[in-house]
């Protein structure tokens, strides 16, 4: 997913969608220990998605705070 994308999307859905990918990582993680991951590279996919989801919300919670303060 990229970050233009979930720009689109709004908080809420964000919000949904970092939810599922967690999930979607929480499943994975637990494959990859017991020995059953075939796609190794979609726990990296993941982590990065998880990452940008963060980041994205990080950004519009700063940008409420600047429009309070002004």
């Amino acid at each position: 997913m990229r970050a233009h994308e979930i720009r689109t999307l709004s908080t809420s859905e964000i919000l949904a969608r970092l939810n599922d990918v967690e999930e979607e990582f929480f499943n994975l993680r637990a494959q990859f220990t017991i020995g059953q991951l075939e796609n190794f590279n979609r726990l990296t996919e993941l982590k990065r998605d998880i990452a940008r989801l963060k980041t994205i919300l990080r950004e519009r919670e700063l940008a409420a705070e600047a429009e309070n303060i002004k």
